[in-house]
């Protein structure tokens, strides 16, 4: 049998997505003999705009075998524990979107039925206070779990805050250090071979001629593989999605960073800010039909908690997916396979859900079409899904800004649509395999746009209300020991991250880094 393995990759585009995908490879594919090259173009910046990620982001970071504060270290990150909605469902209001589970189910009761039957009927608190990443968020404390059983320490669920730019240097290093083979240079074409489709070889600005088995886009909107020659087509969500410009600054920060990403509904859109260890990121996601640009960056810089400490960057897009994000021997990740929106921090994970794809479906010189397929229709599942969960937020508000009260006509796709009838009539989630956010992110999300559920679950009344009300008060209160038993998230940082923690000597916090 011949050997048709894979012998060479091709990465073109450095950035997040390219890095991201250099360092997984490197690290997964190490017996395999695999020459991968990274080719990565000064004339073309890197967007860089995403800070926040998801829970997932750290089982990445841990397949990679980086020790996780000496990235946060390195990176200046910090840590997130989900994200706070200000004014979102109308002016004044509040609610919290916590990474993890809440409670513990009763018998085969879930924790979201019997808590919703009580707060129906006013007898249970708000989300937040059975939730440790909510509850700890809000009081500006972290931890990692623990080994602590019956306890919410146990499963502390968290992601990361980095900058973008600082993230995919750290990860440069990672990659060359295992052998990926870096080069400043730019596509100038692409030769698509007449017999069968695929990408041959890349021309590159310096005159070379570049082939490979594999060709990975990372090349950002531009898809310069993956459309440019492959033209594969794009699926245009702005029918779903409306906002399609941002504005971006850092500032200065001006308090001890909050372990959570805080986004605000804005009379076009949203704003976030997110706190890292050296300043804050912010930005302005709104739409080109109900602001201009200059408002915009206005209204933005009117409104940073600290002093901008750069020129706000500008940029548009078009919400949507590639219509294939594997065609032949080419696959697209990051922006060039698509983009959403960052309001649930969706696009790095993304990055990583098509790194997976890709080595759970790695080919061979065959590029069987089946595998391919599979890629292709899970990815498309998990954007639809997510898709779907962002519309959520928009579709239901009660705003009466222009903006905002266009999105309530918004249409429905019949998959969100038939999401939120199953909550209204009994309260049921309904989460499928695919989908990126698991139960308690759609819970919150509904309740904390006033989506009310007429009905509990009948299947509630197998308990009697004194021990669903003695289950939640006992949550409750732990819930409530465990937080003030933490550290504030500053602390945490400062005895995690600093040189010394590994002997165990005293860090600059004034406590034992073991400790």
């Amino acid at each position: 049998m011949s050997d048709r393995r894979i012998r060479s990759v091709v990465i073109v585009g450095g950035g997040t997505a390219g890095w991201m995908t250099a360092a997984a490879l490197s690290n997964a594919l190490a017996g395999l003999d695999l020459r991968i090259r990274l080719i990565e173009s000064a004339q073309i910046d890197t967007i860089g705009v995403g800070e926040a990620t998801i829970p997932p982001i750290m089982d990445f970071i841990r397949q990679l075998g980086i020790a996780e504060g000496d990235l946060v270290r390195d990176i200046k990150a910090t840590y997130k524990l989900g994200i706070g909605f200000r004014d979102w469902t109308r002016p004044g209001d509040f609610y919290f979107h916590p990474f993890g589970p809440a409670g513990p189910g009763i018998a085969d009761v879930p924790f979201q039925a019997y808590w919703l039957k009580m707060l129906l009927a006013g007898k249970a608190q708000r989300l937040e206070a059975y939730s440790i990443q909510a509850a700890a968020a809000l009081r500006g404390r972290f931890a990692r779990p623990v080994h602590a059983p019956n306890t919410p320490l146990n499963k502390i669920t968290y992601a990361l805050h980095f900058d973008a730019r600082r993230f995919a240097q750290y990860l440069r290093g990672y990659a060359e250090a295992r052998g990926v083979v870096r080069s400043e240079d730019h596509v100038q074409y692409a030769s698509v071979r007449s017999t069968d489709g695929f990408v041959d070889s890349l021309t590159l600005e310096s005159g070379e001629c570049l082939s490979a088995d594999l060709f990975i886009d990372c090349s950002g909107f531009r898809g310069v593989l993956i459309e440019g020659a492959l033209h594969t087509g794009y699926q245009d969500w702005h029918h779903w999605l409306p906002c399609d410009r941002a504005v971006i600054v850092h500032s200065e920060r001006s308090m001890p960073p909050d372990p959570y990403t805080l986004v605000t509904a804005r009379e076009a859109g949203w704003q976030w800010q997110i706190p890292l260890q050296n300043r804050d990121g912010n930005g302005y996601i709104y739409s080109a039909e109900f602001s201009s640009d200059g408002a915009a960056m206005e209204r933005l810089l009117d409104r940073l908690a600290g002093r901008a400490l750069n020129e706000p960057i500008a940029l548009r897009f078009s919400p949507g997916r590639r219509t294939v994000a594997w065609h032949k021997n080419v696959v697209a990740l990051g922006l060039a396979a698509g983009f959403l929106e960052p309001l649930e921090a969706t696009s790095i994970h993304f990055i990583q859900r098509g790194i997976a794809m890709l080595l759970k479906f790695f080919p061979d010189r065959d590029f069987a079409a089946a595998d391919i397929a599979r890629y292709n229709k899970t990815l498309e599942t998990e954007f639809c899904g997510a898709r779907d969960f962002l519309l959520m937020h928009y579709s239901q508000t009660e705003r009466t800004d222009p903006f905002w009260m266009s999105c309530r006509d918004i249409p429905l796709p019949e998959s969100l649509r038939e999401k939120i009838e199953l909550f209204r009539s009994h309260g049921r989630i309904v989460r499928e395999e695919a989908d990126t956010f698991p139960v308690l992110s759609w819970l919150s999300v509904m309740v904390g746009q006033n989506i009310v559920p007429r009905r509990y679950d009948p299947l509630v009344d197998v308990l009697n209300e004194q021990r669903i009300q003695a289950r939640l008060e006992e949550l409750g209160t732990s819930v409530r020991e465990c937080v003030e038993a933490m550290p504030t998230h500053a602390q945490f940082i400062a005895a995690d991250t600093c040189p010394q923690r590994a002997s165990g000597a005293q860090c600059a916090s004034g406590r034992s880094a073991r400790t």
